[in-house]
């Protein structure tokens, strides 16, 4: 079995179970105790579990999408709306993994777009619209994230330019740092920002400050923020000097 695949079934068995022993891990998933503590150790690094005597617990931070999709929809709406309103017909749109930007798919039907993205649920959302040129991007699918990452996925990337990136976020420092939980989506963001000619960072009130281990990029980086709510002073400070401007509501705080 791939490590890949056993630490997708690691975080499934932690997540529907609670706390599980090495020896159960090893038992179920028919490997070694030594091969589980390995793959506990580089969950752990990434993020995603925390060792306990014996086992391991899973962190919350990285939820299968089907699960992340059910929450906060009406705030997640109301920034999609007004991220929509900022794209002009016949620009090119470059959609981030996520909830948020699924929920931004969802306010471009009917446009005349050409949308590209290495979100699986963007596609499926979108790939029966006439109206909208859909890129998909290459790479390694994470199945319970919906995602295409990997080397793949960032050599698309290079070869794209696109008018608007709308990117998500696991958390938001008070510098202004944007942080992600999932090291293996981190270089792939990294790509995105560097393909977009204006970057849009769409956080909902949550995300200040949010959570996420791996720094995806600074405040210098973003062009806008959207959100749902003021964000903190010290965040909003970090905008200020780095020249971002910050949409909450409806109404431009900076």
């Amino acid at each position: 079995m791939l490590a890949e695949r056993r630490h997708q079934l690691i975080l499934r068995a932690l997540r529907s179970g609670g706390p599980a022993a090495v020896t159960d891990l090893s038992e179920q998933l028919g490997v070694s105790p030594a091969t589980i503590r390995r793959d506990l150790v580089k969950l752990e690094e990434d993020g995603l579990l925390t060792r306990v005597h014996g086992g391991a617990v899973a962190d919350e931070g990285d939820q299968p999408f089907a699960e992340v999709a059910e929450v906060r929809v009406p705030e997640k709406d109301a920034i999609a709306a007004h991220a929509a309103a900022m794209v002009e017909d016949g620009q090119s749109v470059l959609l981030d993994i996520g909830t948020t930007a699924f929920r931004l798919a969802r306010q471009l039907h009917g446009r005349r777009l050409t949308v590209i993205t290495s979100n699986l649920v963007v596609y499926e959302e979108l790939a029966d619209d006439d109206g909208i040129e859909l890129v998909l991007l290459g790479g390694m699918v994470r199945r319970e994230y919906r995602s295409l990452v990997g080397f793949l996925t960032e050599d698309n990337l290079r070869q794209l330019h696109a008018d608007w990136v709308f990117l998500g976020t696991s958390g938001v420092r008070p510098g202004g740092q944007v942080m992600d939980t999932t090291v293996v989506e981190v270089p792939v963001k990294r790509a995105m920002i560097k393909a977009g000619a204006k970057v849009v960072l769409l956080a909902d009130a949550t995300k200040f400050p949010g959570q996420g281990m791996a720094k995806v990029c600074g405040p210098e980086d973003l062009d806008v923020v959207v959100t749902n709510a003021p964000v903190d002073t010290a965040a909003r400070t970090s905008f200020e000097e780095a020249g971002v401007e910050v949409v909450v509501a409806g109404k431009v705080q900076t």
